[in-house]
């Protein structure tokens, strides 16, 4: 199976999220990355699972995901065949 990203380490603390993704270390506020998130408990942060893809993160007790594309800022357009007239 091929990997879509290698997330090494994730955590939260003091509302921000923190990992090591594709060997480079990102922290995100997560006010600036998900109200959910930002509302939750110190125990629903903290329980997650990491795709095993590393396409993504989710949160079970709070039923959020999280894209690693989106935390690393990398967006998705999709191919257009129109043409403009």
């Amino acid at each position: 199976m091929n990997e879509y990203h290698k997330v090494k380490s994730v955590r939260i603390e003091k509302g921000t999220l923190t990992a090591n993704i594709d060997g480079s270390n990102i922290r995100r506020n997560l006010k600036d990355i998900s109200d959910l998130l930002e509302a939750a408990t110190e125990e629903e942060q903290n329980t997650f699972q990491i795709s095993p893809s590393g396409y993504g993160i989710h949160w079970p007790l709070i039923d959020e995901d999280i894209s690693i594309d989106g935390l690393l800022g990398i967006g998705h357009h999709p191919h257009s065949n129109r043409k403009s007239a």
